[in-house]
């Protein structure tokens, strides 16, 4: 996959080629689904909490007698059906953190930046820089880019000058490669990408892939499997020789060579008769 290069007025440098496996796949919605609750869910402190009857002050003396007055037995005024009493089944302090696995991570992030390469929404330059750290400066590079209405520049390395031009904006967010963060890529419309921060991402989402060439067509899987060597049919197996006892018997019905019927019929000497 190909994508130009521009410099910070907007005109192309030259071409360069993206890997597929980063910014050519197939978005797996299920996965960056996921990614998305837990990273919401991760961000929550867990720090609410409610007073249960034993925690709230008072209700120490029964508030009347057992019998006798009327009204329901009552053991404290602090009890949850009274105003000023004790919440029952609310909220107390918890840690809501789900576990991701590292390889779905990365593959929610290939999933929306190949999405967002997809949508036409992802501009690469070729350096970005800001003197002075203006904000004014900040946003007259990027309307020339054509990067308006909400914007995610990563750059390959920190600069403090862009950092300190773009942190009154809240719709303009600039991180490096390794503080890149899902949820801003789906927040922001607008992806503004330098070269090295495009080198860095490659590397680092791909690092537990197959390593493929940049451009090369996804291979098909009867390519990818090896071929089977063809293995000739093993013969039959022999037919077990019989045993010299059993081999020397006679067939049922058929007497030895040089035996006549009136012999065969003779009881053996030393029988009685």
């Amino acid at each position: 996959m190909q994508s130009n290069v521009v410099d910070l007025s907007g005109s192309v440098l030259r071409i360069i080629d993206l890997d597929d496996r980063v910014f050519g796949i197939k978005p797996n919605t299920a996965v960056v689904h996921q990614a998305v609750v837990t990273q919401q869910a991760n961000a929550r402190q867990g720090t609410h909490d409610t007073r249960t009857r034993g925690e709230v002050a008072g209700g120490g003396k029964k508030p009347y007698r057992q019998k006798g007055t009327g009204y329901a037995r009552q053991g404290s005024k602090r009890a949850p059906h009274y105003r000023g009493g004790g919440v029952v089944f609310g909220p107390h302090p918890r840690s809501y953190e789900k576990a991701f696995p590292r390889k779905m991570r990365r593959l929610a992030l290939r999933s929306v930046l190949s999405s967002k390469l997809a949508e036409d929404a992802v501009i690469i330059v070729d350096s970005f820089s800001i003197e002075a750290g203006k904000t004014k400066a900040l946003l007259s590079t990027l309307a020339t880019l054509g990067a308006t209405g909400g914007v995610l520049l990563v750059l390959g390395e920190r600069s403090d000058a862009v950092f300190r031009a773009a942190r009154n904006l809240d719709d303009v967010h600039v991180v490096t490669p390794n503080g890149l963060n899902l949820l801003d890529i789906l927040r922001l419309p607008r992806l503004v990408l330098t070269e090295s921060a495009i080198d860095e991402l490659t590397r680092t989402l791909t690092s537990d892939l197959a390593s493929a060439p940049l451009g090369a067509e996804p291979r098909s899987p009867a390519a990818a499997e090896p071929a089977q060597p063809a293995t000739e049919a093993a013969p039959p197996p022999a037919e077990a020789a019989l045993p010299a006892t059993e081999a020397a018997l006679p067939a049922e019905g058929v007497l030895p060579a040089g035996t006549s019927d009136g012999e065969a019929a003779t009881p053996d000497e030393g029988t009685e008769s």
